[in-house]
């Protein structure tokens, strides 16, 4: 079934800035659009950290102005706010933030930041599934628990919930929020170890349904698209984004691509395929999309391969 156009606005620019990745390198070379973060020689400055979690701070520019939205928290709770200090991020400059899904890798930041949003009512997106308790049940038996964001604390600190499953507009119109992405291809079915807190009861969810992305159509160069941990699969997630907005040119692809380990490494080849008929000018695997996928994309696209690292900032 065909999905329901979004008229997302143009933007003029937009900076996406890593605050959280599961690596940093401070010596990758800057380009015109790949902006790294460099420490200076200050004695006694603070240096970034990295961990295993996402967050990402995208910033917007149209007719002169500018807006900015969080886009995950991370892992840990204090690490991404020591970023923000690193990187001279201002918690009250954001405003909005999104959550990709509910993992606690990408959401755990979350009490740290609003803590420090002066009690502003700012919205925080997410798909009503990402409040569910999961966990993921090794073939050993062993089990991880992923407990949800509270969203009691997160009420108390003024925090205004968007649960929403479709998709939805931010920050003007010129970001867009995918909602629930359709699964349409033959190779990407989720995560079969995964499960589902419902009613009381463990269930079985691969799908992870609350998994979203973030889209910006920069004028001249098509679609920008930020992904968390991509458990609705790549190809999915792109198809979404161009069915969605109409646009069929995808200048980036930027986030984790979730092609780590045995379950998951035999989607690379299909994924680099399909890649190949969307030909992104800017490809960026970050988090959880593994080296193996990471070298695989490095070798297949030379040109467009981008590695990310902690404080890397692009600018499209």
């Amino acid at each position: 079934m065909a999905q329901e156009k979004i008229a997302l606005k143009q933007a003029d620019r937009v900076e996406i800035t890593t605050v959280l990745d599961n690596t940093v390198d401070l010596l990758l070379p800057s380009s015109e659009v790949v902006k790294r973060y460099r420490s200076g020689a200050a004695m006694g400055k603070r240096w970034l950290i990295a961990e295993h979690g996402f967050s990402a701070v995208v910033k917007v520019a149209c007719n002169g102005g500018g807006e900015s939205l969080l886009f995950d928290t991370g892992l840990s709770r204090d690490g991404m706010m020591h970023n923000f200090e690193v990187l001279g991020i201002k918690p009250r400059e954001i405003q909005a933030i999104v959550l990709s899904h509910g993992h606690i890798d990408h959401t755990n930041g979350l009490l740290a930041v609003t803590s420090r949003l002066g009690r502003r009512k700012i919205p925080l997106v997410m798909h009503p599934e990402a409040m569910l308790a999961r966990k993921v049940v090794l073939p050993d038996g062993r089990e991880t628990s992923l407990p949800p964001p509270d969203k009691r604390a997160l009420r108390s600190q003024g925090v205004e919930l968007v649960e929403e499953r479709g998709a939805s507009t931010l920050l003007g119109g010129l970001v867009l929020i995918t909602g629930q992405i359709p699964r349409t291809t033959e190779f990407e079915h989720g995560f079969p170890i995964h499960w589902a807190k419902v009613s009381g009861k463990w269930r079985p969810d691969p799908l992870i349904n609350d998994d979203q992305a973030a889209v910006v159509n920069v004028r001249d160069k098509g679609l920008v698209i930020l992904t968390g941990c991509g458990h609705a699969g790549l190809v999915n997630t792109i198809r979404c984004a161009c069915e969605l907005t109409g646009v069929e040119r995808v200048h980036a692809v930027i986030g984790g691509f979730h092609l780590s380990g045995p379950l998951f490494e035999p989607l690379i080849e299909p994924t680099i395929n399909a890649l190949r008929e969307f030909a992104p000018d800017i490809i960026v695997p970050a988090h959880c999309t593994g080296w193996r996928a990471t070298h695989a994309i490095a070798h297949e696209f030379p040109e467009a391969f981008v590695q990310n690292s902690v404080g890397t900032r692009f600018v499209i």
